[in-house]
């Protein structure tokens, strides 16, 4: 089986960039290889400049106010990134889509999987699946991946702190 790059892959490492964004072009190599991204290219600072304007604009995306805007700002994203899809079998390990020209900086293709992951993440399993934790301190990001589609909590960590604190407020209530 293939791994698609424009699919869940590219949407939880959009999401992992995005809730912590590296600090150097080691580090981005790094954890993109951790999401075995396969990088045609060397990582260069630019490519991290690139990433941060992409993150800004995708946190945009997940910050819409409804779904018009959330579709209105991802069209945006890739209209200005996307290429003609083509087959290729670049790294000989089966063919697949790439939604971009081949030989292109990691930052350009960074663009490209993080509009087209999330267009098809949002498509495929709702509109609303992708939101920060409902925690009003906590600004964690997170695509929601559940069977219900109804997470609302980045972790099970948060889940809790909130429910213990909807507790003591009803405790308090009833003092």
């Amino acid at each position: 089986m293939h791994f698609n790059p424009y699919g869940r892959g590219a949407v939880d490492l959009a999401v992992d960039l995005a809730n912590r964004r590296p600090i150097s072009v080691e580090e981005l190599a790094e954890r993109c290889r951790a999401h075995e991204l396969e990088m045609e290219t060397a990582v260069l600072p630019e490519d991290l400049d690139r990433l941060n304007e992409t993150l800004d604009e995708w946190e945009r995306v997940v910050d819409a106010a409804d779904d018009h805007e959330r579709a209105a700002r991802l069209n945006r994203m890739m209209a200005d990134a996307a290429a003609y899809p083509r087959l290729t079998d670049h790294a000989g390990d089966g063919w697949h889509l790439h939604y971009r020209d081949d030989g292109r900086p990691l930052g350009e293709v960074l663009t490209v999987m993080f509009a087209v992951g999330t267009a098809q993440h949002l498509v495929g399993r709702g509109m609303h699946r992708l939101r920060r934790c409902a925690v009003a301190e906590c600004t964690t990001i997170f695509a929601d991946t559940s069977r219900t589609g109804r997470q609302r909590y980045c972790s099970q960590r948060c889940a809790n702190r909130d429910a213990v604190r909807r507790h003591r407020a009803r405790t308090a209530e009833d003092s």
